[in-house]
């Protein structure tokens, strides 16, 4: 995409990371943003307008209402943003915009109608999301600190339960649960600045479906997935910290399974540098867990063993580009925030998954995650 290029999109920047990323404020509904010959524009309601002017001092606030106004005024009953967008290009003679891949169906319809030629752009619509600045680097730093402190009162709850009956973990003489221990967490996040979503905390066979949040009694001498991933409040970076943890002792098998997965996670580091491929720190992994006897594959027909990729880009999203992964694409580029998350599941185990945040660099890594790993709790 060049800097000479129209853009468009209409989004609200509390869940669009683009739109966030463009104008830096939080806005609940969908407003309009162009860049029009270089100049960026954003129309806003007059809900938004004065916050918009004052905070947004890159782009051109325009009164939505103002425009709404001109359009009844030449005949249109309900002026909505297409007829908008289109008012705003006519006057500055411009019939095609390039618009991000998520752009709504039905108001790129209505602008065909209007004579506005849309174009999605493939990929990313604003590519240098994924090279972080000094400032961004220090927004995500933030937002892991946040998973750290989450992270702490986990940890502290664990070592805090006695060992009952059936190996249930006990917290104040009553079982702990996932659900007790990841509200533990959320609110712990929140009142630091953080917004967690989605917490896992996962024991014994359920930490083998990475993606599972945990349900239910945590049982002693097993392994405990424990993956967090906040959204600070007030900037939207994330971060992202992944440990495994077993109350109480662990057994042989479970522990070489994390040594193995430490040693995985070290050598993905070791692999992190600018103009390496993304595949490659990827099968770096693999091949370390292969050379350990930890196969992945099909077996009783779930899948075990390493399964899911090495990493992912951090930042307005909590899975961004690049990927690193089996199948991935393109080279690492210095300046890009990337997880490094190892893990293995074997259902007669469970699963073990360590996961840190790093900075890219034209040598190197640098770790921006500070919380210790301790297995045995």
């Amino acid at each position: 995409m060049k800097s000479t290029d129209n853009l468009l999109m209409v989004a609200d920047s509390e869940h669009d990371a683009n739109m966030l990323y463009a104008v830096s404020l939080f806005v609940p509904d969908p407003f309009i943003y162009l860049r029009l010959r270089g100049r960026a524009s954003i129309v806003m309601s007059d809900l938004e307008i004065d916050r918009a002017r004052r905070d947004v001092p890159h782009c051109r606030a325009l009164s939505l209402s103002s425009y709404q106004d001109k359009l009844r005024k030449a005949g249109a009953k309900s002026p909505d943003h297409a007829q908008v967008i289109a008012a705003i290009l006519r006057e500055r003679r411009i019939r095609r915009v390039l618009v991000p891949p998520n752009f709504p169906l039905g108001l790129a319809g209505e602008l065909q109608r209007l004579r506005i030629s849309v174009c999605p752009t493939p990929g990313n619509f604003f590519p240098q999301r994924e090279l972080k600045q000094p400032a961004e680097v220090k927004k995500i730093s933030a937002a892991l600190m946040m998973a750290e402190v989450g992270m702490s009162e986990a940890m502290q709850v664990l070592r805090g339960t006695k060992i009952g009956r059936d190996r249930r973990l006990l917290y104040h003489n009553v079982p702990l649960t996932s659900e007790k221990l990841r509200a533990v967490i959320d609110t712990a996040i929140l009142q630091v600045g953080g917004l967690a979503a989605n917490t896992i905390v996962a024991g014994g066979k359920q930490g083998c479906d990475p993606h599972e949040r945990g349900f239910g009694p945590l049982r002693a001498h097993e392994p405990i997935i424990i993956d967090i991933f906040p959204r600070s409040q007030t900037t939207g970076y994330f971060g992202d910290i992944t440990r495994t943890v077993v109350r109480g002792r662990a057994s042989e098998d479970v522990r070489r399974l994390y040594d193995t997965v430490r040693q995985g996670q070290k050598i993905g580091f070791d692999k992190l540098r600018a103009a390496v491929p993304t595949a490659d720190v990827h099968r770096a992994v693999l091949d370390c867990f292969e050379h350990q006897g930890y196969k992945t594959g099909r077996r009783h027909g779930r899948m075990e063993g390493f399964f899911h990729g090495t990493g992912h880009g951090l930042g307005l999203e909590i899975h961004e580009a690049p990927r690193m992964g089996q199948h991935s694409q393109g080279k690492l580029v210095a300046g890009q925030v990337v997880t490094v998350e190892p893990g293995l599941y074997y259902p007669e185990l469970g699963g073990v998954r360590l996961e840190d945040v790093a900075l890219v660099t034209s040598n190197g890594a640098r770790n921006l995650t500070q919380f210790e790993k301790v297995l045995e709790l």
